[in-house]
């Protein structure tokens, strides 16, 4: 059983997907009249039923969004990199977890290609004396067509600079 996303009541039955003033809510039969039904499209879960054995998607890696590339990108070979530094000390993944306060498991994971968070590749980096985020040079020059655009963040920061 589900709640009408209009009046709050328990539905009874299967709630009806409705579109009122643009938003499109899972109401009771007696909010209906209040908007245009929709049809439901096809694999769209009804609110408060269970899902299906089975139905649940095997998660895939999520990839860096901007808000993680902010301090710079990380290398791509970063994990090769972070066990040959840590062999190379002669240090097994308990030492180096040790050494930077972190747990052992996490060493293991990201040498295995887990993407860690800043602070604990910086951490990393100070430790084994390596470089793994390279930072971002606003001032190179990109020559010839490319992939890249103009975005919201280049316009605020050229606004600043003509302050």
């Amino acid at each position: 059983m589900s709640d009408c996303e209009v009046c709050g009541t328990s539905i009874s039955g299967e709630p009806i997907l409705v579109q009122i003033g643009g938003a499109k809510m899972w109401v009771c039969p007696k909010c209906a009249k209040l908007g245009t039904e929709i049809k439901k499209p096809p694999g769209a879960r009804v609110p408060g039923a269970k899902p299906k054995v089975g139905s649940r998607k095997p998660q895939t890696k999520r990839p860096r969004d901007v808000f993680d590339l902010m301090g710079g990108d990380i290398v791509d070979d970063f994990n090769v990199l972070i066990r040959e530094a840590r062999m190379a000390k002669g240090w097994t993944q308990k030492d180096l977890a040790q050494d930077i306060k972190e747990k052992e498991n996490l060493i293991k994971k990201i040498e295995t290609g887990f993407i860690a968070e800043d602070q604990v590749l910086k951490k990393i980096e100070k430790v084994l004396e390596i470089q793994l985020i390279e930072s971002v040079d606003s001032s190179v020059k990109i020559s010839g067509s490319s992939a890249m655009t103009t975005t919201l963040g280049d316009v605020i920061r050229i606004k600043k600079q003509g302050r």
